[in-house]
């Protein structure tokens, strides 16, 4: 079984801050990966979709979910559907199995009526200057409430993922002589060239 719990520290170095949103992130994964029986990745074999967008203050929940999960933007092996919801797709590729996982909504907006938000977030204070007493508490209660209190977690179902084959081809652009990823070049005349250099 994971433990978000063991997750908290390394999760608030990577993210950069405390704040209610990446626990929750922390949460949500342990539990997807928990009801698949999944470890965390250190390659591709597991694929989380988030359904969050951009331009949204508890877009840290996404940081949760790469931490514990160790699907991650560098590894490719997350994505985002730009809903504007909370929910977390997590795929077990090998097995072509999945489960959706959300925090409750009742949960969310009564972290929302804390003094977190109300008295700094929402009033333009940048998370770094929330007094850690402020904020901990906040955490704290996230990180130890029952899963079965903050978290709707669905029965596991089929998701076929597409098989994809990692390429490792690249060219230097005859322009501007940066490397560039062979599916994204371009050809302008007789030169192989980057879309920067394509588009002057």
């Amino acid at each position: 079984m994971i433990n978000p719990n063991e997750w908290l520290e390394i999760g608030q170095k990577f993210h950069g801050h405390k704040c209610p949103a990446m626990p929750n992130g922390l949460r949500v994964g342990a539990a997807a990966m928990n009801a698949l029986g999944v470890e965390r990745t250190g390659d591709g074999f597991l694929h989380a979709i988030l359904e969050l967008g951009d331009n949204h203050c508890a877009t840290c929940f996404a940081d949760g979910i790469q931490v514990i999960t160790g699907c991650t933007y560098g590894k490719g092996n997350i994505s985002k559907t730009y809903k504007g919801k909370w929910g977390v797709t997590l795929i077990d590729k090998k097995t072509n199995r999945a489960v959706r996982v959300t925090p409750k909504a009742e949960a969310m907006m009564a972290n929302k009526k804390t003094e977190f938000f109300t008295k700094y977030r929402m009033v333009g204070v940048p998370p770094t200057q929330v007094p850690d007493e402020v904020v901990e508490p906040l955490v704290q209660m996230i990180m130890s409430a029952p899963d079965e209190q903050m978290l709707t977690v669905s029965e596991i179902f089929n998701y076929k993922f597409p098989k994809e084959k990692p390429s490792f081809d690249g060219f230097v652009c005859e322009e501007c002589g940066e490397m560039v990823v062979e599916q994204y070049g371009r050809i302008k005349g007789d030169k192989k060239v980057c879309q920067d250099c394509m588009a002057k």
